[in-house]
């Protein structure tokens, strides 16, 4: 049986096949021309993507939950008015650069999300929780979200805001993080960067305890859905 994204494979340049990288490769891989977004709710692996990314041309790390219509710049940059340095900033990107740009929404199941960045020790991370946007100038404890039975932190909203199809004059990468690590390669083709091994990133990521798992995936039982029935990476 074909895996899920062979379709999508064969539609890739296949030009991009390379042989086993040189050490010339290693060097010229950056582009000073190329900017990645890259877009989550925080505990998606975001951070690594940044890093990673980051040796191929200009990365941004977004956490705004409105992706624009038509892209925009990102905190400072030729901004016009202060706004904090991971939101989209109101200035329009001219449709001339937009080639240059290539949007990346990463995500991941949101339980684990919830232990990993929203909660601080049972109390609401606040600060992270602001930075995406929550409701209440983010204060929102966990114990919120079970005793309401609600997802308070609207993580669905966040999701169904990059992954729903919109008349935007750009396109975005949605990608699982879940199925990156043995993808990479893949993830390489599509995104259109060079496939150095040498340059992958590496795991790291210490087990977290998950409490309340049960009543927490009756309260994400939509998102987990949604996510479940993704292909590891789609272009929207």
């Amino acid at each position: 049986m074909k895996p899920r994204h062979y379709d999508f494979l064969t539609r890739v340049n296949r030009s991009n096949n390379k042989s086993q990288p040189t050490k010339i490769d290693a060097v010229n891989h950056f582009n000073k021309n190329m900017n990645y977004y890259i877009c989550s709710f925080g505990g998606s692996g975001s951070t690594v993507l940044f890093q990673y990314l980051s040796n191929f041309g200009n990365v941004y790390h977004i956490h705004d939950r409105y992706p624009p219509i038509k892209l925009e710049y990102v905190g400072k940059n030729n901004a016009i008015e202060e706004i904090y340095s991971e939101w989209f900033n109101k200035v329009e990107i001219p449709e001339t650069e937009i080639n240059n740009y290539k949007i990346i929404f990463i995500y991941r199941n949101p339980i684990k999300v919830i232990y990993s960045r929203l909660t601080q020790k049972d109390n609401p991370n606040i600060p992270h929780l602001q930075h995406i946007m929550c409701d209440n100038n983010g204060d929102i404890s966990l114990s919120d979200v079970l005793t309401s039975g609600k997802d308070l932190y609207k993580l669905e909203q966040f999701f169904d805001n990059y992954t729903c199809k919109q008349e935007r004059n750009y396109r975005i990468y949605c990608v699982k993080y879940e199925q990156f690590w043995d993808n990479i390669p893949f993830f390489n083709k599509i995104i259109g960067i060079p496939d150095i091994k040498e340059l992958y990133p590496i795991k790291h990521e210490a087990p977290k305890p998950i409490r309340h798992r049960d009543k927490l995936t009756c309260i994400y039982w939509s998102l987990l859905n949604k996510m479940h029935n993704k292909a590891f990476i789609e272009l929207v």
